[in-house]
């Protein structure tokens, strides 16, 4: 197997971000517009002008332009779209998850920005910024009336560069003013720890670094945990929206001993291009489980879908997010970029996952705390306007709820994945069978 790939994203419309990315070029060249086609470009331009010329006040004319390929390119499916220099730069950031920056992770509430977490030995960390405080001013800015994007670019910026921080925490009489110099940030793509007799390792997303923190992952569980202890590994894909294509052939390799990982099938029937592993398990053969659900977008479903056709691991969870499409990012002049969705993927049984998502082998649902009972936490490529119907999609569709409770001791589908690693449970579906791993006959 090829372990240097073009840089293959594959990805999901997650809330507001899109993951589903791919650099390189289109492997087919499109044939030659007819004569309908340069007459309606024609009526276009002519649009172009009235309104240019004629519009009540003088628009602006390269959001205009902008506007109109987004729009050509959102009405073919929701994951192809143009990438302006902006975009696209920031798309370069979250792939290859380093950046000049702060080192917090944070959401929007309140119209305050909030503090979800601050990283480990970082600039925020060092300065006591802490989960739950309230971040009201960007270097004097109000942060009400910005969007969170907005927040964090305004946040993010070169290394060695001062940026003051106004932070309203509960418990504080008065607002706190912190001073904090950027840096390097580097955001860890598997979180891990051991569970006494078992390893857990949680991929947030699929970056760069992904194969490389996983490997690190995995040695230091191993250190922490005699092998005659250790009764297996929970791999938790839930709320994950993928991300790399790459990085996805090479997590799901560190588990496998053979077989075809996944396979890309273009507008030509004759261009499908297959990605296998190779010789070398990295837990040495001990039991694994893989946790899904309707966060589970792309990459996540790649890795969950090839681990469980060839009948490795066990998937526990709900119905995966359904997201079997990859996309090309084709650089265009200025800095900016092409999204365009160029193949479907399948997984090594040769079905598509589109539209239907992953299917767990022992199906946990996961209660909703009461503040989140009666609100829609479902999320499913089948509920995309305008998503390309999956060969396998059915009135059913994809996806489930996506939602994992914050403590461990709450979380119904990791403790159904410990308790059968430690045999305090048993099912039918664990552990798999590797002989009767079905694979792709086409």
């Amino acid at each position: 197997m090829m372990r240097k790939l073009s840089l293959l994203l594959a990805g999901a419309l997650m809330g507001g971000s899109a993951m589903s990315l791919v650099y390189g070029a289109p492997s087919s060249t499109a044939n030659a517009a007819g004569s309908e086609t340069y007459r309606q470009l024609a009526i276009f331009g002519d649009i172009f002008e009235r309104v240019r010329g004629q519009y009540v006040t003088p628009p602006d004319e390269k959001s205009l332009v902008e506007n109109a390929i987004n729009g050509m390119l959102t009405s073919l499916d929701p994951h192809s779209s143009y990438l302006n220099a902006e975009a696209a730069k920031d798309m370069r950031v979250q792939t290859k998850g380093e950046f000049g920056g702060l080192g917090i992770e944070v959401t929007m509430e309140n119209e305050l920005v909030k503090v979800i977490t601050p990283i480990d030995d970082t600039p925020a960390a060092k300065a006591g910024v802490l989960a739950g405080d309230y971040i009201s001013k960007i270097d004097g800015e109000e942060v009400r009336g910005l969007t969170l994007n907005d927040a964090v670019e305004k946040m993010r910026g070169l290394i060695n560069t001062p940026i003051k921080l106004t932070i309203l925490r509960e418990g504080a009489d008065k607002p706190i003013e912190l001073s904090i110099m950027r840096d390097v940030i580097k955001v860890k793509a598997v979180k891990f720890r051991v569970d006494n007799d078992v390893g857990y390792l949680k991929v947030t997303s699929f970056t760069e670094k992904t194969f490389d923190d996983l490997q690190n992952a995995i040695v230091t569980i191993k250190k922490q945990i005699p092998a005659e202890k250790l009764k297996g590994f929970v791999l938790d894909l839930r709320l994950n929206p993928g991300g790399l294509l790459d990085q996805a052939v090479s997590v799901s390799d560190t588990f496998l001993d053979r077989g075809e990982i996944v396979s890309t099938r273009g507008r030509d029937p004759k261009d499908i291009t297959r990605f296998d592993s190779r010789p070398g398990d990295n837990i040495d053969g001990k039991p694994l489980i893989v946790l899904i659900n309707g966060g589970s977008a792309s990459a996540s479903e790649i890795v969950a879908g090839a681990l469980q056709d060839l009948r490795r691991a066990t998937v526990v969870g709900t119905q995966s997010f359904g997201k079997g499409s990859v996309q090309t990012i084709i650089p265009l002049a200025e800095n900016g970029a092409l999204r365009l969705t160029t193949a479907l993927y399948y997984t090594p049984s040769g079905k598509s996952i589109q539209g239907k998502g992953i299917t767990p082998d022992i199906k946990v649902d996961q209660p909703l705390p009461a503040d989140l009972q009666g609100r829609d936490v479902t999320r499913g490529e089948s509920e995309l306007k305008g998503h390309i119907k999956g060969a396998e999609e059915s009135d059913k569709g994809s996806g489930s709820a996506a939602y994992v409770p914050p403590e461990p001791k709450d979380d119904l589908q990791l403790n159904y994945a410990l308790e059968l690693l430690r045999g305090q449970k048993t099912d039918p579906a664990f552990p798999p069978n590797p002989d009767k791993a079905v694979m792709n006959q086409q």
